[in-house]
């Protein structure tokens, strides 16, 4: 805390801050505003209840309590915009002399940025509303919100070019809705008046994206208290800065026609006019400007024209001798396919007659053997042609497809000769280089030098005086002794208890289930006999018929054939598994034991 004297208010607040609970600090810092518009105070007093307001961490509490949840808050949304009221009035006026860095590089743009994140849900609360009163109150709390960063940038103007590019800005004035888009084309109008420069300090993507959205409200609506608030802004820009008239007239060509035809006669007829005025005058310097321009081009144009046309006619005899080259050599291929095409016809026409001279031989030759032969042999000697016919078109058939097979797999015969070529010879290379490479002899380990056996002796030395080893006599050693072969012998006696009451524990259990087996196995007592009787009746008959069970098993496992034993794969539903047998053998109770 700072050592100079404090208001008793400022001081009061801060105790009662700090004891206070989290949901009852807004509230509190409510009182802030009342501190702050005393009448009684000064300029002076003014700066100095401020100061103890930020160094008692008054201030930094309105910017936590701003980034919470509005809505949890009490007041919700009243106690918000007036917190964010409070906030600004105490940082305008204030003077950081001791990390001013912090004050002026983080505090105030994070004050700047909450203020406008609190503006965009009351935005979006109020275009959501559908009572008027709950409209209203969300306007008004939005205008408190929009003044209270108008205050702040007012008093410290780095902050317009802070505002200008936060993202949030830009989303605050991308609207429809009248009202709160009138508010923010009145807050972007006073922060060119506070800083007449800021637009030449932010980005031109920014600077775009601001200007497209004001043209697009002329354009985009009829209201005139739109078009009354964005003539005015374009013309602020305009008379600011001269050089961005040149970007209206050059991004934005309809605006003339726009603001003539819509927005004449709306009541705002001398701003209108002015921009006009700015407008044309623009147009036309840049009409004269674009005249030389044309002319400039025009003289580049004529001399790049007869620089092409002299170098044309320098390359005139080689083109045309290229050109008479490539219609000669056209010509030659026309002629050749020509004449490819008349042989292949000739051809054609060749293979066709003598196809045909050969059929009539064939013909003439089947009937002056058909006058030879007897008439009782003519069936035989026509399937003897058949046979050779079929037997002759196999015979071509199977050439063609075994020289269809040989080209088509004579592509993967080369590349398998190539690869055995490749491993050969790679083969060679490296059994060559294997009898070039001289052997390595064997190498011992290093020993260690005098110095490094001195330095390595110095370390176990110096670890031993550290850790001292503990000196016990012979008699205490002999009265551990004791007590160890004492304990040891406690442990194996009941460790051997233990071990004998876990075995009368599983010859009980033994004989439970073995006693269990048999009564589930036995038969009605309609059906009992004395025989049966006898197997109850005795300690020793259900061992032994449980015995007899069990060898009756083993009997039939060892008759099995080879293959049901070698797995489950192979085994049948009737086959009884090793498993089954192994747990009869262990069930079975013999004389009191397992």
């Amino acid at each position: 805390f700072p050592m100079a004297a404090t208001d008793p208010q400022v001081l009061a607040l801060a105790a009662q801050v700090t004891e206070s609970e989290e949901q009852d600090i807004p509230l509190l810092l409510l009182k802030l505003k009342g501190i702050l518009s005393s009448p009684s105070l000064g300029c002076e007093e003014s700066k100095k209840i401020k100061q103890d307001i930020y160094d008692y961490g008054l201030t930094q509490y309105c910017l936590l309590v701003l980034k919470r949840d509005h809505s949890q808050l009490h007041g919700a949304w009243a106690t918000a915009a007036q917190l964010a009221e409070i906030l600004s009035h105490c940082c305008v006026g204030l003077e950081m002399k001791e990390d001013p860095e912090e004050f002026y590089k983080k505090f105030l743009p994070s004050a700047i940025d909450s203020m406008l994140v609190l503006g965009k849900r009351l935005q979006a609360r109020f275009i959501r509303a559908i009572k008027e009163k709950e409209k209203q109150d969300f306007l008004h709390w939005f205008q408190i919100v929009t003044d209270a960063i108008c205050w702040l940038f007012g008093g410290h103007t780095q902050l317009a070019a802070c505002v200008l590019q936060n993202d949030r800005f830009l989303q605050l004035l991308i609207t429809d809705d009248v009202e709160t888009a009138i508010i923010m084309m009145s807050m972007l109008n006073n922060i060119l008046r506070i800083n007449s420069s800021v637009l030449l300090q932010v980005e031109e993507e920014i600077l775009h994206s601001v200007l497209d959205e004001v043209v697009y409200k002329l354009s985009s609506t009829t209201n005139p208290a739109v078009g009354s608030a964005a003539t005015k802004l374009l013309l602020l820009v305009a008379k600011f800065y001269r050089q961005l008239v040149q970007l209206f007239t050059a991004r934005y060509k309809g605006l003339k026609g726009l603001l003539t035809k819509q927005w004449t006669g709306k009541g705002f007829d001398r701003e209108l006019n002015q921009l006009l005025d700015l407008l044309y005058l623009e147009q036309s310097n840049g009409k004269g400007e674009m005249q030389k321009q044309h002319q400039a081009a025009c003289i580049i144009q004529a001399v790049w024209r007869g620089f092409q046309t002299r170098k044309r006619r320098k390359k005139l005899p080689q083109a045309v001798t290229t050109l008479q080259r490539s219609f000669r050599a056209k010509k030659e291929q026309e002629l050749q396919h020509l004449t490819k095409q008349k042989e292949d016809e000739a051809l054609k026409l060749q293979m066709q007659l003598q196809r045909q001279r050969a059929m009539r031989l064939f013909h003439e030759r089947q009937l002056a053997l058909l006058e030879v032969v007897h008439a009782s042999q003519v069936n035989k000697y026509i399937e003897e042609m058949e046979e050779k016919s079929a037997l002759t078109i196999q015979r071509f058939w199977r050439g063609y497809r075994a020289r269809r097979i040989f080209h088509q797999q004579k592509q993967s015969l080369k590349e398998y000769k190539a690869a055995v070529i490749i491993q050969r010879a790679a083969c060679k290379f490296l059994e060559k280089r294997r009898r070039r490479r001289p052997l390595s002899p064997w190498k011992g380990p290093k020993g260690l030098t005098d110095e490094q056996r001195l330095a390595l002796q110095q370390k176990v030395d110096d670890y031993i005086k550290l850790h001292p080893a503990s000196q016990m006599s012979e008699e205490m050693s002999k009265e551990l002794h004791m007590q160890a072969q004492a304990k040891l012998a406690q442990f194996l006696l009941r460790s051997r208890l233990d071990q004998r009451a876990a075995q009368r524990r599983e010859a009980l259990l033994a004989q439970v289930n073995t006693d269990v087996e048999l009564l589930m196995n036995a038969p009605g007592l309609a059906e009992t006999t004395e025989k049966d009787f006898g197997a109850f009746m005795s300690r020793s008959m259900p061992v032994a018929t449980k015995a007899r069970q069990t060898h009756n098993t083993m009997l039939k496992y060892t008759r099995w054939p080879w293959w049901k034993k070698l797995g489950d794969e192979f085994m049948e539903d009737n086959v009884i598994p090793d498993d089954a047998i192994n747990t009869e053998m262990e069930t079975l109770f013999i004389g009191g034991r397992k």
